[in-house]
């Protein structure tokens, strides 16, 4: 005995399956910009500076880690890029735990940071002229 396959209701399952994945596709993460840029102290490049861009609102901070030329790109996320749209205020540190490296920074860039930035959708070139003596 051979069976019939119901076309319309295998038809209506398929679609109600794609519907749902679909939908689990969604995400809570917020819109996020991208943001590159360099760091310069006293006119040259700052390497292995950590880079923190916190959101003045609610949201996560992303954090980026200069290269040997100083330049940076943050992450929401590890393998998520970007930072929240809007306005942020940024620290930049010299000094972290894995190094144990003394901060050369001034307060000024990080504990009492006076840098902001604000991220906008899609690419965003923020650099950043820091002065050891001013």
């Amino acid at each position: 005995m051979k069976t019939r396959t119901n076309r319309p209701t295998a038809s209506l399952v398929f679609a109600a399956a794609l519907a749902f994945l679909a939908g689990c596709g969604t995400s809570d993460r917020p819109e996020l910009g991208s943001v590159e840029g360099t760091v310069t102290l006293d006119g040259r490049p700052l390497p292995d500076a950590l880079v923190l861009f916190t959101p003045d609102g609610p949201g996560r901070t992303s954090q980026g880690v200069t290269d040997a030329s100083g330049r940076y790109r943050v992450a929401y996320l590890r393998d998520i890029v970007g930072a929240n749209l809007g306005r942020h205020v940024v620290r930049i540190l010299t000094a972290r735990e894995e190094t144990g490296a003394k901060e050369i920074l001034p307060p000024r860039y990080h504990a009492k940071s006076t840098l902001s930035a604000t991220v906008a959708a899609g690419e965003n070139t923020v650099d950043f002229a820091l002065d050891s003596k001013k």
